[in-house]
């Protein structure tokens, strides 16, 4: 099944096309699970030479092709992504037991989200913090230091452990998944 990254694992050959179909449609539904489950993301930058940077960030999920977060203008991976746009981030659980992981890989674009949209961003944030953590409009520039960055997903991978049945694959990989076709 064309999607599955690892070893040249590829999908079981003699499943059927509406299986296959199935399967991808399970698989995605892991997709607005996890990213409304867990409050942190990893965010993969890179400079303008390519040195990479992974650094975890708080974020909310505003739909499944978009992720907000708030960082200083001056961080490391904020300066990488005015420089490289292109991104990837990780979703997963810390905490589950060895052979029990579930995650979800995205490859995205990030930015400075709009400052047309922060109203709605900020209230897309306030969701996941606490009442006595709140984001105000003061806490963003001009008046303050932060700013709201936003990645736009352009592909979603989830994770397919070593030996899946499903697949002909010894070690972990990751399958493209999309949304089901309404």
């Amino acid at each position: 099944m064309a999607g599955l990254e690892s070893d040249g694992a590829e999908s079981n050959p003699t499943m059927r096309v509406d299986d296959q179909q199935a399967l991808r449609a399970s698989m995605w539904a892991m997709v607005p699970r996890l990213l409304g489950r867990h409050r942190y993301v990893v965010l993969g930058t890179a400079d303008d030479e390519g040195r990479p940077w992974a650094t975890p960030v708080f974020y909310a999920a505003d739909g499944v092709h978009r992720i907000l977060w708030v960082s200083a203008p001056g961080s490391r991976h904020s300066r990488n992504i005015a420089v490289r746009p292109e991104v990837a981030l990780t979703v997963f659980d810390s905490h589950a037991p060895i052979g029990g992981a579930e995650a979800l890989y995205l490859e995205a674009t990030a930015a400075p989200a709009a400052s047309d949209t922060r109203a709605a961003d900020l209230a897309v944030l306030n969701t996941r913090v606490p009442d006595d953590r709140q984001l105000e409009e003061d806490d963003f520039e001009p008046a303050g230091r932060l700013r709201v960055y936003q990645a736009v997903i352009t592909r979603h991978f989830v994770l397919v452990r070593g030996g899946d049945g499903r697949f002909d694959n010894v070690t972990d990989a990751r399958f493209l998944v999309t949304p089901p076709v309404q």
